[in-house]
């Protein structure tokens, strides 16, 4: 890796570990109050797993980490440095499979991208990172503004839009999604685009009539792809913690979720709920987002992520 790379690299770490601040921070300081000079016994390790489940990491991710822990070190005196070490190493070990870039496939033109999620997830700043991303990589992008009962949404692409020289297909205010995602890949297929990105509703409150229209996209733009859309991206705002389960479970109802972004990790004390949702689902997880800059969501790395939600130092 060249050294214009690795500063890069740590930069970004530097910019995850400061957004999971509020997380990791509970964490420490939770495993510094249990971990006090003293051999390892029941008590603790009945602590810490309640501490676990609090960050939002599940019983099933909590459980496991204290059934290692137990067999590796019970009855040793172990220190509080220690047991984050322990975690971050079991808990990247356990995301790395989760750690899968969205990388669009050359071979289709275009790679047809679905984004969905609830409103206010993030789901239009996070399209107009990806195609910003995308764009500075060489790629042709267009982006359909299929949320046409927001104008805010739309205005919101169009900006994105503009910013990274990228065509935004946008209908009237409550025009039909599906027939603007139509039209917007028979654009981007005469243009021989390489990806098009959907944007989609998010209304949960009417959870029927959201999946309709989800369905009446996918089967319009199957007229013109019988493939697409190639994936479907769930984007999760992780201030929401264990609700996050919820939205994961509908919308995979709903759609074939291919994977999870998750944002707004510096908004919260919750971040454990990426590994909650890893172990759940087995979804991977393309990319997570620590502010609301261009170059604050970056794919997913297990080891930083799992590093810095225990708040140590990157890995030498």
């Amino acid at each position: 890796m060249s050294d214009t790379a690795t500063t890069e690299k740590r930069g970004w770490f530097r910019r995850l570990r400061d957004g999971l601040a509020r997380t990791s921070s509970k964490i420490a300081e939770g495993i510094g109050a249990i971990f006090t000079k003293r051999r390892l016994d029941d008590a603790q390790l009945d602590e810490l797993e309640t501490l676990l489940i609090q960050a939002d990491l599940g019983p099933a991710a909590a459980a496991r980490l204290v059934a290692g822990l137990r067999k590796t070190r019970f009855g040793q005196e172990v220190s509080a440095e220690e047991v984050r070490a322990y975690l971050a190493e079991e808990i990247a070990r356990s995301l790395a499979p989760a750690a899968r870039a969205l990388v669009p496939d050359r071979a289709r033109r275009p790679h047809v991208v679905l984004v969905v999620g609830v409103n206010g997830s993030g789901k239009t700043t996070t399209i107009g990172k990806l195609a910003k991303a995308w764009r500075a990589e060489g790629r042709r992008i267009v982006i359909a503004a299929g949320d046409t009962f927001r104008a805010a949404a739309v205005e919101q692409l169009q900006v994105w839009g503009e910013r990274a020289g990228v065509p935004v297909v946008a209908g009237a205010p409550g025009a039909d999604a599906a027939g603007l995602a139509y039209d917007a890949l028979a654009r981007a297929k005469a243009e021989n685009a390489d990806v098009l990105i959907v944007d989609t509703a998010g209304r949960l409150q009417n959870k029927a009539g959201l999946m309709e229209e989800l369905r009446k996209i996918i089967r319009v733009l199957r007229k013109l792809d019988p493939d697409a859309p190639h994936d479907c991206v769930l984007v999760l705002d992780a201030t929401v913690g264990q609700n996050a389960h919820q939205q994961v479970e509908v919308f995979k109802d709903m759609v074939g979720v291919t994977g999870l972004v998750m944002t707004k990790l510096d908004g919260t004390a919750k971040g454990g709920v990426v590994v909650a949702l890893a172990e759940r689902f087995g979804l991977p997880v393309y990319a997570v987002g620590v502010g609301e800059g261009a170059d604050d969501l970056r794919p997913f790395d297990a080891g930083q992520f799992a590093r810095g939600l225990m708040g140590l130092e990157a890995a030498p």
